[in-house]
């Protein structure tokens, strides 16, 4: 990633590969992207899915994964072995937390309800002021079209400002990663007054 010092990547994606194989090549190229850029992984430490791939690509390319579990899935399932760091934690969400603090950066991958919970837990923060890290939806061929039209209706709808909004990235390629993280401008905080 050229950058002064190495940014750890929170990558948040399915815990299944979908339908069409794009997304696991995709999630491939994520991993080897990471790692040859001398990023470092956070995520959810599954084996599974998407987030499995994007691990085994970072390692397989010589890179760092730190995964963050909480105890109850621990006990279910086994980390992905042979990561760089496993952190056991409490629940679901301190896990988030975790991801949040250790990440430099934040990329919504494809995923299902749990992505969208987590990049927009995380969106939500950083326009309340609790945390400064950019936050980027990969919108691989259109996938998260449907989120960017409702962030732009609650723009119209008066729920979301115009520059909160344009600190959101809907990547379509890895080049536009580095220098949207470079120049980032958290959102401003806002307040807000009680209704009379």
């Amino acid at each position: 990633m050229n950058t002064d010092r190495t940014m750890k990547v929170t990558v948040y994606c399915g815990a299944s590969t979908g339908n069409d194989p794009k997304y696991a090549e995709w999630a491939e190229r994520l991993g080897t992207w990471i790692a040859e850029s001398h990023g470092e992984l956070v995520f959810g430490a599954g084996g599974v899915g998407l987030m499995g791939i994007v691990a085994k690509s970072v390692l397989w390319h010589g890179g760092s994964a730190h995964g963050i579990i909480p105890q109850a899935l621990a006990d279910r399932e086994r980390p992905y072995e042979g990561l760089t760091t496993v952190e056991i934690v409490h629940d679901m969400d301190e896990r988030k937390r975790r991801m949040m603090e250790l990440g430099d950066v934040y990329i919504a991958f494809p995923g299902g309800p749990g992505t969208v919970e987590e990049i927009t837990e995380a969106f939500s923060w950083a326009r309340i002021g609790l945390t400064s890290r950019p936050c980027i939806f990969f919108n691989l061929d259109g996938y998260w079209d449907p989120i960017a039209t409702m962030y732009r209706r609650m723009v119209d709808e008066g729920f979301l400002t115009q520059e909160s909004l344009d600190t959101l990235l809907f990547a379509t390629s890895f080049d536009q990663i580095v220098p949207w993280v470079r120049n980032y401008v958290p959102p401003r905080v806002r307040t807000y007054t009680r209704t009379q």
